[in-house]
């Protein structure tokens, strides 16, 4: 069942997401060659704990960290640990937030000192095709829209989308009704109308889109071993237009 949200509790979002924010900010300037996944986690849950929020993520279907952090072919679910970066990595990093009952969903993509231009175009092409959804937002719209319109994106770009997994309604629970494909057709799927709140996270392939989950039971990779990269906001639909509440603007 789809719950749309209160402009009371879409602000209650938004200030999850400002934590979010408040992370990201925190963690990029420390992804450099040598650092640990596992001290890029610390930082994030020590910026959500004295910020006054839970992480979202951490004991969340048994997942034993903060954030998720996936490097090179790993597309989501990776879990820190000793690995130290090394120049040229992608580096995924997932969060969420809870905050006063709400939760909040974010993921950026960075790159570890320089990297090849396949690479940059990879992790640029995941947050232009989430801009380029909410870009091409018209009222009537629905899930099937958006999601057509992020796949003809991604793949006129020449790259893939993966399609096991999606994005997600979200509010009092961290995934909630509907889902929100990244791939689709228009005109197919629940209606984008006020009080909707979406986490729209585009997953994008260098290679092909077919991936697996290591015997960890979380990371997923590519099964080509190829990159990917991934882009995440929190996005809430309003009678006066589509607010995102955990990009820049946010904090």
């Amino acid at each position: 069942m789809i719950e749309l949200k209160s402009n009371r509790e879409i602000q209650l979002i938004r200030e999850a997401g400002e934590i979010a924010q408040k992370v990201f900010k925190a963690v990029q300037p420390r992804v450099v060659e040598g650092v640990t996944t596992d001290e890029l986690d610390g930082v994030a849950e020590k910026i959500i704990r004295e910020n006054g929020g839970q992480p979202a993520f951490k004991g969340y279907r048994g997942f034993p960290k903060t954030a998720c952090i996936s490097v090179n072919e790993e597309v989501v679910h990776g879990i820190p640990d000793a690995r130290r970066l090394q120049e040229g990595d992608i580096v995924s990093f997932d969060i969420g937030v809870k905050f006063k009952g709400f939760f909040a969903d974010a993921a950026r993509t960075w790159h570890v000192g320089r990297v090849g231009q396949k690479d940059k175009d990879l992790i640029r092409i995941a947050k232009e095709a989430f801009d380029r959804g909410l870009d091409g937002y018209k009222p009537g719209w629905r899930i099937g829209d958006l999601s057509e319109t992020i796949q003809k994106y991604i793949e006129s770009q020449g790259y893939q989308v993966v399609r096991d997994y999606a994005g997600h309604g979200i509010g009092r629970e961290l995934h909630e009704d509907p889902q929100v494909p990244n791939y689709g057709k228009p005109g197919r799927g629940a209606k984008l109308e006020p009080g909707l709140v979406l986490a729209i996270e585009p997953m994008v392939t260098a290679g092909h889109y077919a991936v697996e989950t290591l015997a960890n039971g979380w990371t997923v990779v590519t099964k080509d071993g190829k990159n990917a990269s991934h882009y995440e906001d929190t996005v809430a639909f309003t009678e006066n237009g589509i607010i995102n509440l955990t990009g820049d603007e946010a904090s």
